[in-house]
């Protein structure tokens, strides 16, 4: 290096002259290392040198503020603690996945890319590897990174901009002369190995508390408000997908689309592929899970996309997947250890689970001390007794669950698991339907102190009211001080009451009662799912809104109305019903909605019998007008459902260009085809007053 280097007013080697110049020398030297080095695991210079050139540029912007731009390497370092994340409206939803765990699971996943794709050749798939990370968007505007955001819900997700920038692997600018005007890059943030043990080395010598996993390590690192905390935990950044891209040319496929990140700078996994078939999914599959071990970071599985986009959009998605994409997971990870005790707790619903509680022991990833037994059925049946030394899993790298009891080391004293008559949490009557394998506490949530914590809890989770700060402990004190016995009680909350509560500062309660009263304003669907009714998910309280437009419609709702609505068959039906025939149920509803609780108008689709109600339609072929997805959408407002193959339940098929199998399996079993106009005629044949 020339000397001088820290005399700004000097003129400066590699530059005209300028100090801005020699800035904009910095920052390209500076990047084209750090590329070399973080991406191409390739030096080309000593550290102490980079280091040199880097300590030069800090100085060129200490001394000249305006030269510090968003895309200096130098604003990877961190900033000053932000005081909250802030909300990001993603503007292409980050949907999640659907999993496959057996080899059948991915035969069925091919068949029905086939299907959707009216044709019986064999598909070109990506595949990339599943990281064992944080799913984040990454925004570039005119080729400068201007946002990054968790995943969140899929919807929204939290601004960690900051936070990102300090990953050194990541261009602040794209390596590019002729950047998108927005490019919203999606990919995953993780820890490798190497970095995580570090990580924990230093925790340790420091007295703090070590990470269980890489995952959970880059997971704490990007909420850290402190982005100097961040910039010191060597993240990493692999691109795997695509979101909002404008001002620039869709490339035609994902490998293409990876190519072109590598191109512009952004980083790449270099283990991704293209196969033909099922069996080529199947043989990467296996390859990569032998070598899984060898890799510098965690997975959990590959990931199988069909590779063209034309044919993704073809074949579009369901509820909030993909269809032209699976996970394959890895087989969860066991490992032994010894059944202290089973205990039972008590869900939202009443539901009486046996819990293992186990001697401690480190499984895919975490240490476990407690594992599901699920019900009384799958004990007696896997035979698991107290004082067992039996196989624990982390059942799709999650849940963790216990396999089996080693029945060679079972100890003379184990004793069998007796099923309690009676609550531990409330003391009412355990009762089990003939017709169902769940026991269940029978004191409802007026009773029961854990049924009524667990349906607060869901009432003020995220996808429900979405109560920002309302969470467990809160809830446990509530209840346990009985200042809350319903959700209406919520509404109900003052300063006064909540300052009485354990470390509960009046800023902290003045920022509940904030957040109650923005819940305030919600949406139908939302509202239907908070209440908590039985085998009522989001999708359904989705459909069953938009069905009926009004609460008071879906309380005043028959069973043969209820099972007209799109997905809701005999069980959901009845347990709706049962629902809002409890007097205590139509009472909250109506507390709800008297404290201030509103939505905006729901549009009604069903006011009387729709063209399409009851009956299945098939669609194969590519339609002249409609989508796959827009078809469904018409074929669901008017009363039908939309089924992926053809069977004597199918009502219709519609066919359009370049049909398939499926029209000739209509044609054998004499069912009716329709063309987009006859459909979209027949749509338009209803009632006044229908939609």
């Amino acid at each position: 290096m020339q000397e001088d280097l820290f005399d700004t007013g000097a003129e400066c080697p590699g530059s005209t002259g300028s100090v801005e110049a020699r800035a904009k020398f910095l920052r390209e030297e500076i990047s084209r290392h750090a590329l070399a080095y973080y991406v191409k695991d390739a030096p080309t210079i000593p550290d102490a040198e980079y280091d040199k050139l880097f300590a030069e540029l800090q100085a060129l912007e200490a001394a000249h503020p305006g030269l510090r731009g968003a895309d200096s390497p130098t604003q990877r370092v961190g900033g000053a603690p932000l005081p909250e994340f802030t909300q990001v409206q993603h503007a292409v939803p980050m949907l999640s996945l659907n999993n496959a765990f057996e080899e059948q699971d991915v035969a069925d996943f091919d068949r029905r890319v086939k299907d959707g794709l009216g044709s019986g050749e064999e598909v070109d798939y990506a595949i990339d590897l599943k990281f064992d990370g944080l799913a984040i968007n990454l925004r570039y505007v005119d080729g400068v990174l201007t946002q990054a955001a968790t995943r969140g819900d899929g919807f929204t997700g939290e601004d960690v901009t900051e936070n990102i920038r300090t990953i050194r692997s990541l261009p602040l600018r794209l390596h590019t002369e002729s950047p998108p005007a927005i490019l919203d890059v999606r990919g995953e943030v993780l820890m490798f190995k190497s970095d995580f043990e570090k990580l924990n080395e230093r925790q340790r010598a420091a007295g703090t508390k070590e990470f269980a996993n890489p995952r959970n390590a880059a997971a704490g690192s990007l909420r850290q408000l402190d982005s100097k905390i961040a910039a010191q935990r060597s993240l990493r950044f692999f691109a795997y997908g695509i979101g909002l891209l404008e001002g620039a040319p869709l490339p035609p496929s994902h490998r293409d689309l990876l190519q072109w990140y590598a191109g512009i700078g952004i980083p790449v996994c270099e283990h991704n592929a293209v196969v033909r078939g099922v069996l080529g999914l199947i043989d990467f599959y296996k390859k990569i899970q032998d070598t899984r071990g060898s890799l510098p970071y965690e997975i959990d599985g590959v990931v199988y996309k069909v590779n063209d986009f034309a044919a993704q959009e073809k074949l579009g998605f369901i509820s909030r997947a993909p269809r032209f994409a699976i996970a394959h997971k890895f087989p969860a990870q066991e490992a032994i250890t010894t059944v202290l005790d089973i205990e039972v707790q008590v869900g939202r619903t009443g539901a009486i689970t046996p819990v293992a509680r186990l001697a401690p022991v480190f499984v895919g990833g975490v240490t476990v001390t407690n594992a599901t037994l699920h019900n009384e059925e799958e004990i007696l049946r896997k035979d698991i007794r107290i004082g067992d030394t039996v196989t624990v899993r982390r059942a799709g790298d999650v849940i963790p669950e216990v396999v089996a009891s080693i029945l060679e080391k079972r100890p003379v004293n184990a004793t069998q698991f007796v099923m309690p008559a009676v609550c531990p949490v409330c003391q009412s009557a355990i009762v089990k339907l003939e017709d169902e394998a769940i026991a269940r506490c029978s004191g409802g949530w007026i009773k029961c102190p854990a049924q009524r914590k667990g349906g607060l809890v869901h009432f003020a989770s995220r996808k429900a009211m979405n109560i920002d700060g309302v969470g467990e402990q809160l809830i446990d004190q509530l209840v346990d001080k009985h200042v809350v016995t319903t959700a209406a009680d919520l509404y109900k909350l003052g300063l006064s009451s909540l300052a009485e509560l354990d470390r509960m500062a009046e800023k902290s309660a003045g920022n509940i009662l904030t957040a109650l009263e923005t819940s305030k304003s919600c949406t139908l669907p939302r509202f239907i799912y908070a209440l908590g009714i039985r085998h009522v998910g989001e999708s359904t309280a989705k459909d069953l809104a938009l069905r009926f437009g009004s609460m008071e419609a879906l309380m005043a709702a028959t069973e043969e109305q209820l099972l007209a609505v799109h997905d809701v068959g005999p069980v959901v039906a009845k347990s709706v019903l049962s629902f809002f025939a409890d007097p205590l149920n139509v009472e909250l509803v109506n507390q709800l909605i008297a404290s201030g609780v509103h939505w905006p108008q729901v549009p009604r689709y069903q006011e009387m019998v729709l063209p399409l109600s009851g009956k299945t339609v098939v669609l194969t072929g590519s339609l002249p007008n409609l989508s796959r997805d827009e078809a469904s959408a018409l074929i669901e407002k008017n009363g039908g459902k939309v089924a992926g193959s053809v069977s004597k339940k199918t009502s219709y098929l519609v066919a359009g260009d370049d049909a398939g199998s499926k029209l000739v399996k209509a044609r054998e079993l004499s069912i009716t085809v329709l063309s987009e106009d006859e459909l979209v005629r027949m749509c338009a044949e209803a009632p006044a007053g229908s939609n």
